[in-house]
């Protein structure tokens, strides 16, 4: 049975990834829906992959080739520990912003941005930005 994407509206889920015994390292989790068919089930696997603190609907542009994709979702992780991010909040959420930025508003992802951020925060609030041993071109 073929059903029409446009109408549905797939969804694109930002969070954090949640630490247990499949994943170790925390990051910055990015679901994309390439299906809606078996929604409360769908709800159920992104509740145990990430702690979702902001959804929005696909553009036109991400919706491309869904109708031939093989998985329910699609994933995308910034780890915090990885060698661009080094631990940085502030580079973790400006590479997820840069990634979003032919098909999200500015708006839209400055309020992704701080959604991410107030929830990073509220589960370390000693969390300080790391020292920067090297100037960067970037900052």
């Amino acid at each position: 049975m073929k059903y029409d994407v446009k109408k549905l509206g797939l969804r694109v889920f930002y969070g954090w990834c949640k630490v247990g015994k499949v994943r170790k390292k925390e990051g910055i989790s990015v679901i994309f829906e390439n299906d809606r068919r078996k929604e409360d089930r769908q709800m159920a696997f992104i509740n145990k992959m990430q702690n979702t603190v902001y959804w929005r609907f696909q553009t036109e542009d991400e919706m491309v080739g869904v109708d031939h994709a093989t998985r329910t979702f699609s994933e995308y992780c910034i780890l915090m520990d990885d060698k661009d991010v080094r631990g940085s909040l502030a580079k973790a959420l400006r590479i997820n912003s840069e990634a979003d930025k032919r098909n999200v508003s500015k708006k839209i992802r400055d309020e992704i941005e701080d959604a991410l951020k107030r929830a990073f925060i509220k589960e370390h609030p000693r969390y300080k930005e790391p020292y920067a041993h090297q100037l960067s071109l970037f900052e």
